[in-house]
């Protein structure tokens, strides 16, 4: 017997916004839905910003779609050339490169995700009055109540289809100015971390597109004096959670934070962001206490690509 099952591709454009289109495949038993059995597709290039006119759509990642239900996927994308060449903006390729050389570290990543949820009538957050600014920060972090919490819809909204899609989503929270929230991912392996910071992303912008309201990761959509929005990056290695012989995983957390410094120039050319490694880097307290864990990174911008956030750190923790 065959089903019929609606696949929405999903990939990024040369502005790195998503597009995505719907076909129906169809599938006679579940391994079809399985990424080395999903077919190729290919968009028009010149009509999303990009030079090259057949671009080839590469799954490489499925997740049940929240939106449509039952007999419905999302189906995350890498873009190729028609010659096999890879699209500027793909990244992932090179990402799972990296991981799969550094297999045997085990990876693993957790990603804060802080956004703005915009007002497309004024484009001002949501709780910023037509004019003026609202009060400064203090009330809204991790807020309740109609005076101090803009927009909880929206994001429970997110939690709850990021976990029907089954994203490895772990926590949201309001964040400390009004109309902006944060998502945590994690903790996820190597690529897998991209992958799901990907559709997260991905169903937090189609849930805007249903409310009427833009989703914003841009590092400070506003002016004043507001905290600017971030991808703070958890970061471990086994040898970081259960150390090596005589070593602690103490012992690696700081190795891996002083190649950071030394490779600092390479980490800002790569990631073209640049701040004070030493008052953006952290320890947590129970990490010393237990003397293994990982490290916070809270220097990468919201925008940020996720594989090119992981898969540098990674390399530049493992030279």
């Amino acid at each position: 017997m065959t089903t019929k099952v609606i696949a929405e591709y999903i990939w990024m454009d040369k502005k790195n916004n998503f597009r995505s289109k719907s076909r129906t495949l169809d599938i006679r038993n579940q391994s079809d839905i399985e990424i080395d059995n999903l077919p190729k597709w290919n968009y028009n290039g010149v009509l999303c910003g990009q030079s090259e006119n057949n671009v080839i759509l590469t799954p490489v990642a499925v997740f049940m779609c929240p939106f449509r239900g039952q007999n419905s996927i999302l189906v995350l994308c890498e873009t190729y050339k028609e010659n096999g060449e890879t699209m500027l903006n793909n990244y992932r390729q090179n990402a799972l490169k990296i991981f799969n050389d550094n297999k045997e570290m085990e990876p693993m990543f957790e990603l804060e995700q802080d956004y703005f949820i915009i007002n497309p009538n004024n484009n001002k957050p949501l709780g910023f009055p037509i004019s003026g600014y609202p009060e400064p920060e203090g009330d809204y972090f991790c807020s309740i109540g109609t005076l101090n919490n803009f927009g909880r819809k929206i994001a429970d909204l997110h939690y709850k289809l990021c976990l029907v899609a089954g994203v490895n989503i772990y926590s949201i929270s309001a964040n400390v100015a009004p109309g902006q929230w944060k998502f945590q991912i994690g903790q996820c392996n190597g690529i897998d971390a991209g992958d799901h910071m990907m559709i997260a992303r991905y169903i937090l912008d189609r849930i805007g597109e249903l409310n009427n309201v833009c989703i914003d990761y841009s590092e400070k959509p506003v002016q004043g004096n507001w905290n600017h929005s971030k991808c703070c990056v958890n970061y471990s290695t086994r040898h970081m959670r259960r150390g090596l012989g005589d070593k602690r995983g103490i012992d690696f957390i700081t190795d891996a934070i002083k190649k950071l410094k030394k490779n600092n120039d390479d980490y800002v050319n790569i990631l073209n962001y640049d701040m004070d490694m030493d008052n953006f880097i952290t320890i947590p307290n129970e990490v010393n206490v237990k003397e293994c864990g990982y490290f916070e990174d809270k220097r990468p911008p919201a925008n940020i690509n996720p594989y090119l956030l992981t898969s540098t750190i990674l390399s530049l923790t493992m030279v």
